[in-house]
């Protein structure tokens, strides 16, 4: 599976991006779908993942009502929407593709395909 991050961009505090993660190769849909970021002189953090049906999905307590992750498996691509989007929120965005139940998980090692990132930042 290749993954295309895009949708990064700098915007204010308040404001809103969508990122998205457009999939080619093997069967999308059997992939659950993760988002994650790293910001300067941090570790990756998980951020929100969805399960390959996008029946379930899975939130950090940090973005929890602001982000919604989504999936068009017709299209082969995963969504982040980010609202209320903060300072500290700044940071590469990875999404990642995983075997199914992957979702439940915030550890990134479970996570087989990576893309390439997609930087975010916030200005305050």
């Amino acid at each position: 599976v290749q993954l295309q991050a895009s949708g990064g961009g700098l915007v204010q505090a308040g404001g809103s991006l969508r990122l998205s993660c457009a999939a080619s190769g093997r069967s999308f849909s059997s992939y659950d779908m993760g988002w994650f970021r790293q910001a300067p002189g941090k570790e990756r953090e998980f951020v929100s993942a969805i399960s390959w049906s996008g029946s379930s999905t899975n939130y950090v307590a940090s973005v929890k009502g602001r982000f919604t992750i989504s999936r068009d498996n017709a299209k082969n691509t995963v969504y982040l929407q980010m609202n209320s989007l903060k300072p500290e929120d700044t940071a590469v965005y990875y999404c990642a593709a995983g075997r199914r139940g992957s979702y439940a998980y915030t550890n990134g090692f479970i996570y087989e395909y990576w893309g390439q990132g997609t930087l975010v930042t916030v200005s305050s």
